[in-house]
């Protein structure tokens, strides 16, 4: 028996005893197999629709955190060139170090850019590992079906 299957066999024997000693109307069927179909679309469907809601928060996250990020470096370079200017300490750079700051954004840039295709790459494998379970799901269902009729008298 798969998790799923006990899941709904705890739920419904704990939440709707009355569903297993009733008898079953034209319209509804009582079964324990039509039970926990209904009650897994109906889960799923829920879960489903949250994928939306979750998308959109987690872009608000980033770009709050991304602001956040922003305003913090803006905060702090004014506040230094504030201080530059009233204590009278030139800001001048020397061009060498000029360079290694761009050298070290630059580097910064590819570094993030790898990493989201790298990230990218991660979650589109995992797609395509679960899309190949999916596939994989009836052919383990039939088998387990054969296996079953071996088993059940006839």
């Amino acid at each position: 028996m798969n998790f799923l299957a006990i899941v709904c066999t705890v739920l419904i024997k704990r939440h709707y005893p009355h569903h297993l000693m009733s008898k079953s109307s034209p319209q509804e069927s009582n079964d324990f197999s039509s039970i926990c179909q209904q009650n897994t679309n109906k889960f799923f469907d829920e879960c489903e629709k949250s994928i939306s809601q979750y998308q959109q928060s987690i872009a608000n996250f980033q770009r709050e955190c991304l602001q956040s990020c922003r305003k913090m470096g803006e905060s702090a370079i004014s506040v230094q060139q504030e201080f530059a200017n009233k204590s009278g300490i030139s800001s001048s750079v020397p061009e060498a170090t000029q360079k290694l700051t761009n050298n070290i954004i630059e580097t910064a840039e590819r570094a993030y850019t790898i990493q989201n295709k790298i990230l990218l790459v991660t979650v589109d494998t995992a797609v395509q590992n679960i899309k190949a379970i999916n596939d994989q799901a009836k052919s383990f269902a039939e088998v387990n079906r054969n296996v079953a009729k071996l088993w059940a008298p006839q």
